[in-house]
């Protein structure tokens, strides 16, 4: 990693250091451990401590070698198939830049869960990905930055500008009627038509108001100022073709996301909230309206800033679907950040936990909608301790009715922090008088709680457990201790 970073050949370090090529290969390879005197050479030629070389701390880019040694997937994985073996796998990886090591978190992670299609498995490497990075990717930042400096004034609206730059810059053609002539089109944001001669139609959906056209436009002229071919056309997905379209369909997303909310003004209004004793459910709204931008918009622009600018890396990103009156919610988006894998998405084939902030504040949202108040977002916040592991997690959710789909649909977005005492130390958010707490777990079916009132079913997966631990004992007192696996 050392060597990658220096930018130096096997054979340029070689020289610097006096040893082998061959020799250095079989160290990066593990086949050789080096003497002292050799890891001074070593250190010294990389520019780090002697200390630091022989660290057992391995860096979150070569993560996922930690993870692949410590789960069962190398056992489970026919590697001999493929002529594979894990030490190759493992050679391979040392040398892997960011994008394979995103790929093994996946190989990883299915091993956790078997049924995933292709779409599910490219998102979820781009989900590690975006973990490796702590979702920050400077070189996007700095383009955003750019083109907001070069092409926008601020005292004119954005979204006329961006329109502008489309049309005159870019020469595209933009239609705010088709869409609106198919039916089964109508949930669609945008869509791109392609002429023979290469001019670039931009059909929008009528439906979208100022903002949402503000945020479609961003993102369109992102795939010029990046230079970007391979793209969906359209928006949102309706079937991903590649790893590399849902890649490039991410980057532009997030250069939309940095153009209407710049870096700079928004590390701005989140250190006045970190660094407050009090949590205002109305100030966290007026922060969103501000910044002329969605909930979910702003929340995951959130994942980005916080762990780049206030360490604050252990959260997660969670947005669920709900019809109102029905008990099903569905999980259309997650993000974990720094390996936290807890809640996770891929129990929720099961009943997620009811007294989770996510899930509660749809209730709120029906009531207010019941009595007639108009309210456009509604916000909350708790602190959410598992009964089993005694993890906290300070949870911040917005709800509202989701556009475009269906207005009897209802969204909450929740971004979460693991209460640990890093976040303890940087924050007092937590013992704001407002957040209440609540015993949860991860889903009715894991939950132990035998007083639950909210419980939507059995514990069916506890007991199973607990049948096979039984199980497990009966044989290990016929069989021996050891003997059963």
């Amino acid at each position: 990693m050392y060597r990658q970073e220096n930018n130096f050949s096997l054979s340029e370090l070689a020289k610097k250091a006096e040893m082998s090529v061959s020799y250095i290969n079989e160290i990066e390879k593990g086949k050789k451990y080096p003497k002292r005197n050799k890891i001074t050479a070593l250190a010294s030629s990389l520019g780090v401590s002697y200390d630091e070389l022989v660290s057992l701390k391995i860096s979150k880019k070569l993560g996922a070698i930690s993870k692949l040694l410590n789960s069962n997937i190398l056992q489970e994985l026919p590697l001999d198939v493929f002529g594979l073996e894990p030490r190759n796998l493992l050679e391979l990886m040392s040398d892997a830049p960011s994008k394979l090591s995103a790929f093994v978190n996946t190989i990883v992670e299915i091993s956790r869960n078997y049924n995933l299609t292709v779409e599910n498995f490219y998102f979820s490497v781009l989900r590690s990905y975006q973990e490796i990075h702590d979702n920050y990717f400077e070189d996007i930042e700095k383009a955003a930055r750019e083109f907001r400096k070069k092409q926008i004034n601020d005292d004119e609206p954005l979204e006329q500008q961006l329109y502008s730059y489309l049309r005159n810059y870019c020469g595209y053609e933009i239609d705010d009627e088709s869409l609106s002539e198919h039916q089964a089109l109508d949930t669609f944001r945008s869509v791109i038509k392609m002429s023979d001669d290469g001019i670039p139609t931009l059909m929008i959906n009528k439906k979208l108001n100022s903002r949402r056209k503000t945020f479609i436009y961003a993102r369109e002229a992102a795939f010029q100022v990046l230079g970007i071919k391979e793209r969906s056309m359209t928006y949102s997905w309706m079937n991903v073709k590649s790893f590399d379209m849902l890649f490039n369909d991410y980057m532009a997303t997030y250069f939309a996301g940095a153009l209407l909310i710049p870096e700079d003004k928004i590390v701005e209004d989140v250190r006045e909230i970190v660094e407050s004793r009090t949590f205002s459910f109305d100030g966290f709204i007026d922060l969103i309206l501000k910044h002329n931008t969605s909930p979910e918009t702003f929340l995951y622009r959130l994942t980005s800033i916080l762990p780049k600018h206030f360490g604050l890396s252990k959260i997660f990103f969670l947005r669920l679907d709900h019809i109102p009156g029905s008990n099903k919610y569905t999980l259309t988006k997650e993000l974990h950040l720094d390996g936290l894998h807890s809640p996770h998405g891929t129990v929720l084939s099961e009943h997620y936990c009811r007294k989770w902030v996510s899930l509660k504040i749809f209730e709120d949202l029906e009531k207010n909608r019941k009595e007639g108040i108009d309210q456009k977002y509604l916000c909350d916040a708790q602190v959410s301790r598992y009964i089993t592991s005694g993890k906290e997690y300070f949870c911040i959710s917005v709800a509202r009715a989701l556009p475009l789909v269906d207005e009897t649909i209802d969204t909450s977005i929740t971004i979460g922090f693991l209460m640990n005492d890093d976040f303890r130390k940087k924050t007092n958010l937590w013992q704001s008088e407002k957040v209440r707490m609540e015993f949860v777990n991860e889903t009715c079916e894991r939950c132990p709680s035998v007083d639950c009132s909210v419980r939507a079913s059995e514990a069916d997966v506890l007991k199973k457990h607990q049948q096979e631990k039984e199980r497990i004992t009966a044989l290990e007192s016929i069989l021996g201790k050891g003997v059963v696996s």
